[in-house]
């Protein structure tokens, strides 16, 4: 079996979890942290490949500053609140 350290704080937390009854044991918080961890790069590794696909396909914005992609993201945030009010 593969023979895991970990730091106090890890302990601390997984120990944490256990005693707040979110999990039933340390295996059930590392299963699920494992899980999701894998779950999260899928996501990570499609939402990557997705871009490079766009970039291919020219579907990009460019921006002569920060500032100015700055002013876009607000710019499309008031019309997105805009819709909804």
């Amino acid at each position: 079996m593969t023979e895991i350290h970990l730091s106090d704080k890890q302990k601390a937390f997984i120990e944490e979890q256990v005693n707040s009854g979110a999990y039933k044991s340390a295996e059930d918080v590392i299963a699920d942290s494992l899980s999701r961890l894998g779950s999260e790069n899928e996501e990570l590794r499609a939402m990557i490949a997705e871009a490079d696909a766009q970039l291919a396909r020219d579907e990009f914005v460019t921006y002569a500053n920060a500032d100015a992609h700055a002013d876009a993201i607000i710019e499309r945030g008031m019309r997105l609140l805009d819709r909804k009010s």
